[in-house]
């Protein structure tokens, strides 16, 4: 069974900026799914659980397009482990939320759901992620850790889980400036830039396709000093 990530640059799914892409998540849920209604369940941990921000998933994917919202709850003890589990082990998609990547990765790690997303991958059941969701799969991401935490004013790599080979930065048509600059003095040769209301699919590990929603994605590089970016299909 194909192994799949659908990482999104960013988006507002609260204003369906990025309804093209879900509409291309929901059919690949639907066709897992078979003769059953198919489920998809929604990890906000990187921004604390917001059950907004879950609301907001739910309207979209329910409303529009039929797939049965449930929501796994880490942040605050309201859901146990097995609890936990269970939607997972319901689940024909798993949305993982933009936020706080670092606080998301060390909390999973710590309450042992990271295995359960993991586990969620190797069954092949459909991964998508938007901004933290997205980035935290790459052997490096670009993220705003230190600006959330007050400790500096810049973006920096961090490295991710590393299940996808290389680098991403999301929100590119926003950090484009900040990542070129960041890329020249790193030793990272190239990387995936994907703009808001965009994203870019894996299917085992490689690099398949480009969804757009209005937004755009790039591969980029560093030869002899300048930038090479070439728009990914």
């Amino acid at each position: 069974m194909d192994k799949r990530i659908i990482a999104i640059g960013g988006g507002e799914i609260k204003n369906k900026t990025t309804l093209s892409i879900d509409g291309y998540v929901a059919s690949l849920a639907k066709e897992r799914a078979g003769d059953k209604r198919a489920t998809a369940l929604f990890l906000g941990t990187a921004s604390h659980d917001s059950m907004p921000y879950f609301n907001s998933f739910r309207k979209t994917y329910t409303s529009v397009f039929d797939i049965k919202a449930e929501v796994a709850l880490t942040v605050y003890g309201e859901m146990d482990f097995e609890h936990i589990k269970e939607k997972f082990d319901k689940a024909d998609c798993i949305y993982i939320g933009g936020g706080d990547t670092l606080y998301m990765l060390e909390h999973l790690k710590e309450t042992g759901v990271l295995d359960l997303v993991l586990q969620a991958y190797e069954q092949g059941k459909i991964i998508c992620g938007l901004s933290a969701g997205a980035i935290c799969w790459f052997e490096d991401m670009y993220t705003d850790y230190e600006i959330m935490r007050g400790q500096s004013a810049d973006y920096v790599l961090k490295k991710g889980l590393g299940i996808l080979k290389g680098t991403m930065c999301p929100h590119f048509n926003e950090r484009e400036n900040d990542f070129v600059r960041a890329l020249k003095n790193s030793e990272i040769k190239s990387a995936y830039a994907v703009e808001n209301d965009c994203a870019i699919e894996f299917v085992n590990g490689e690099y398949c396709k480009c969804i757009s929603s209005g937004g755009k994605a790039y591969i980029i590089g560093v030869e002899k000093g300048e930038i090479i970016k070439k728009e990914l299909q």
